[in-house]
């Protein structure tokens, strides 16, 4: 059959590399393979249960495989009853021969396949994202165990602050994915769960026997048995929804960091060759390159995190907006999910993708840290001198002097050491309070002020070494 995936399958399309860059991907096939998959554990449930003939699950499951079924003409037919479902089940019973075919979706009711597709999307979805997560996180503990004396400057508000460790900054990022990863992890474990209550959530067609089928059911596809339908409760695809999003913003929060260290004017890291098409140096498209500017090395991996995480929140605002639905069954709010919920497994689970890879290949220019620390002339140790002055002079006097020489030292161009070591005024204010020029040229060695940055590098690794595995898929 064609492919009428568009840009919403890995892989297709002009944007589908891009956007769908993960295994997470919930395209047209996805998505139907997925609510065959529910249809044939539930004839398989219905015959363990009795009531269906023996051989029927079989029979089903073998007819249940989306390369048979025409999705543009499910869509089509889709027209007529609000959602695909009635056209897919009557279809799958057209291929299942004999008293087999009544074992099709019966005691089912549309959403209760559709809303199980879902959860096995975002089983798979969640196992995707959550091993490029972990690619990522565990990238990320190499810079951080490489890099925890790498001195380099700290920046707040976009401006130089106090000296820090690259070690500490990628710990940071690891901390964010480890916790993507925890919460991942807690979803696929409690949140994923059947969706089966018949018409109105009764399950009165099947009598008695509803609850054993339901039961079956979630056994056959390995998901849990909720405490009741949950048709218009919509918590679950929430929690999906805010796992994948938590994952999307600790990549975010990467990537953006990588951009602005990858700026010309800083240099500090830069992302490696194109790893993933494995192609060589030399005549033809390159990673990074631009249409116009020969010189460009763009860092395409932050950017392609970003497009797609930027993306991510409106989804889940649409999804939450859409939680809202009446009574036993939605009209309207229920079926808005579908196509925010596929996006946003893609667009999370390819900045996942995008993430291991950025990681992976991150290269750090240690020199031009050091360089870009050193041009600061000083000016961020201007915190641990007037910690060093506050104990003899006082707090609020020690900030006026040091701020007053900071502003000197920028407008002369000179570094604060000259300032605080050259003018007689401020001399002889510091050999009044007993401070030296030894002790002066101390702090304002960027190696001596870095606090608990070691220690926190320790803490991140630690706890990441400790993190449990992923859950197998």
């Amino acid at each position: 059959m064609p492919d009428h995936d568009g840009p919403g399958s890995a892989g297709t399309g002009l944007f589908g590399a891009v956007f769908a860059g993960g295994a997470a991907g919930a395209g047209d096939t996805a998505w139907l393979q997925a609510m065959l998959d529910a249809e044939a554990a539930l004839a398989r449930a219905l015959e363990r249960a009795g009531l269906a003939p023996a051989g029927a699950g079989a029979a089903v499951t073998a007819a249940a495989t989306a390369d048979a079924f025409d999705t543009r003409e499910l869509g089509e037919a889709a027209t007529l009853t609000g959602n695909p479902v009635p056209g897919l089940a009557r279809a799958l019973a057209r291929r299942v021969q004999g008293p087999a075919a009544r074992a099709v979706h019966r005691g089912a009711t549309s959403q209760d396949i559709l809303d199980t597709a879902a959860i096995l999307l975002a089983r798979g979805a969640i196992d995707a994202a959550g091993a490029d997560l972990e690619r990522a996180a565990d990238a990320a503990a190499s810079l951080a165990a490489t890099h925890r004396s790498t001195l380099m400057i700290g920046r707040t508000l976009l401006q130089q602050a106090v000296p820090v460790t690259f070690g500490l900054v990628a710990a940071g990022w690891l901390e964010g994915l480890d916790e993507a990863r925890a919460g991942l992890a807690s979803v696929r474990a409690r949140r994923l769960a059947v969706q089966f209550g018949g018409a109105a959530g009764t399950l009165a067609s099947l009598g008695a026997d509803g609850p054993r089928v339901a039961a079956l059911f979630a056994e056959e596809l390995g998901l849990g048995l909720p405490v009741l339908p949950w048709h218009t409760q919509r918590l679950r695809i929430i929690d999906i929804a805010t796992s994948m999003t938590r994952a999307s913003a600790a990549l975010g929060k990467i990537a953006r960091d990588v951009t602005l260290l990858a700026q010309t004017e800083v240099g500090e890291v830069r992302e490696g060759p194109d790893r993933a098409q494995g192609r060589a140096q030399g005549p033809g498209p390159r990673r990074g390159g631009s249409s116009a500017m020969p010189h460009k090395n763009n860092p395409v991996a932050a950017i392609a995190i970003l497009a797609c995480t930027r993306q991510v929140p409106g989804l889940l605002a649409t999804l939450v907006a859409s939680a809202e639905q009446e009574h036993q069954r939605a009209a309207g709010a229920w079926h808005a999910e579908w196509l925010p919920f596929s996006d946003l497994l893609r667009l999370a689970g390819s900045a996942a993708a995008w993430g291991a890879e950025l990681l992976s290949g991150l290269t750090v220019d240690t020199a031009r840290m050091a360089a870009n620390l050193a041009a600061a002339d000083g000016l961020p140790l201007a915190e641990h001198v007037t910690s060093l002055l506050a104990g003899v002079i006082g707090g609020a006097e020690a900030h006026d002097m040091v701020a007053g020489a900071a502003e000197r030292a920028v407008s002369a161009g000179l570094p604060l050491r000259d300032v605080l070591l050259g003018l007689p005024e401020l001399e002889q204010r510091l050999a009044s309070a007993g401070v030296t020029a030894e002790q002066i040229e101390a702090a304002l060695d960027p190696a001596g002020y870095l606090g608990a940055a070691d220690t926190f590098v320790s803490a991140v690794l630690d706890a990441h070494a400790a993190a449990a595995p992923r859950p197998p898929s």
